[in-house]
């Protein structure tokens, strides 16, 4: 085990800026997601990390020394891919064994490594099987008992379940949380699915094009976003955003929606009267009552255990959940409250958290 330390790291293609100075502690032993929309980054970084990409400029650190020039195969790294890469004409047993088999390891220690990772992922049964006779959820197994067996300071996921179908991917994440608890190792996993880093992560890092916009817990990024961006990308449906501004009554604070209703919010930070603003609240903090936010129904979604109610409200789309079992026409006009101390404020010019 060991921990990685990212400083000041950039990657250029050409003219290109891709990554612009990101710096990245994980701790030893911790479970870390990059997490982020196509295109943001994060699995150049991973790669970086790897040393399957070269570094424009800053340094990566593995143990608290520097690898830039280490080649990826002296890194003490295993990294599991989005495809299992697995050698088809080779069995179970094989696969797994294969690193080994190429640094010329005792027979008897490799079966031995081989037989304690498949006891780990269930594989005892399937180590005579070839690739072409296992399921999705066997094949990535495999892949991660490749991985297990060459002991390495640190686990590199590259989004993994994409391959997945969707009751596979749940099975799989509580296998590779399971597997992290057991070992302990430091595990950096890549990911655009917000479910798996919310389900797995001990710190959630979110990337957008190329920088970090927010890193915490994955309960403290989905409580207090630190922007606009991180607040919409994080949730599903995403939070509800309506602009306003700031007014004052009797000692109390609001924000004034564009078709004239208010709001009252609580802040700890002073605001303006007049300063505008973006005020959110999440789909599940905005209940179904008698009064309150005035809100026209234009579809409703049921899920099973809730109802998505989508409509307009000030002149924007948002969306509330419901438990109950509600029967509401397109057009109807419903009311909805915010829950108190669940609503969000950001600055509009500037789009970050004013808490």
């Amino acid at each position: 085990m060991a921990p990685v330390t990212i400083r000041n790291i950039r990657k250029s293609y050409g003219d290109l800026e891709v990554i612009h100075g990101v710096n990245l502690d994980i701790p030893d032993g911790s479970f870390v997601v990059l997490l982020g929309p196509s295109g943001c980054g994060k699995s150049t970084l991973l790669r970086m990390i790897a040393g399957l990409e070269s570094i424009s400029a800053g340094d990566v650190m593995i143990g608290g020394k520097v690898v830039n020039d280490v080649h990826p195969k002296d890194r003490n790294i295993a990294m599991v891919f989005q495809n299992y890469a697995l050698y088809a004409h080779m069995n179970v047993f094989e696969n797994m064994a294969f690193s080994m088999n190429l640094r010329k390891m005792p027979k008897d220690e490799i079966k031995k490594k081989v037989a304690w990772a498949a006891s780990i992922l269930n594989l005892e049964p399937y180590l005579e099987r070839f690739p072409r006779q296992l399921s999705g959820g066997q094949r990535q197994r495999v892949a991660m008992g490749r991985a297990i067996v060459r002991d390495p300071a640190v686990f590199l996921f590259d989004e993994p379940l994409s391959n997945l179908d969707a009751k596979l991917r749940v099975q799989m994440r509580t296998e590779i949380r399971e597997l992290h608890e057991r070992l302990k190792t430091t595990t950096v996993y890549v990911t655009h699915d917000q479910i798996e880093a919310m389900t797995m992560a001990d710190k959630i890092v979110i990337l957008r094009d190329g920088v970090i916009e927010q890193e915490g817990s994955p309960l403290d990024v989905y409580d207090k976003p630190t922007n606009l961006f991180v607040a919409q990308f994080i949730g599903s449906p995403s939070m509800n955003m309506l602009s306003g501004t700031i007014e004052e009554k009797g000692g109390k604070t609001s924000v004034k929606l564009a078709n004239g209703e208010s709001v009252e919010i609580d802040l700890k930070t002073k605001v303006k009267k007049g300063q505008q603003v973006v005020f959110g609240i999440r789909p599940e903090h905005l209940k179904v009552g008698k009064k309150g936010l005035a809100m026209t129904v234009m579809q409703t979604e049921p899920t099973g255990p809730e109802i998505h109610i989508y409509g307009e409200a000030a002149g924007v789309e948002i969306c509330a959940i419901t438990t109950e079992r509600v029967k509401l026409k397109r057009g109807e006009q419903i009311f909805v409250n915010p829950l108190a101390g669940s609503t969000h404020v950001f600055d509009k010019q500037t789009g970050l958290r004013i808490d």
